[in-house]
């Protein structure tokens, strides 16, 4: 396979990729960034507790 013939493929995909959206119905944005951020968080603090000067 050559890079041309690659090139042509993923163009072709992603041309007709643009026709669905991309964003699945069930994502909201809200509860995936407050998600991550409380998952974030939970990593802050266990890192802070194993980390404690003595």
């Amino acid at each position: 396979m050559t890079f041309h013939s690659s090139a042509a493929q993923l163009v072709t995909l992603a041309a007709t990729g643009e026709e669905h959206g991309g964003n699945h119905q069930s994502l909201n944005p809200y509860f995936t960034g407050g998600a991550a951020l409380v998952i974030l968080l939970l990593l802050l603090w266990i890192t802070t507790r194993f980390n404690r000067d003595r």
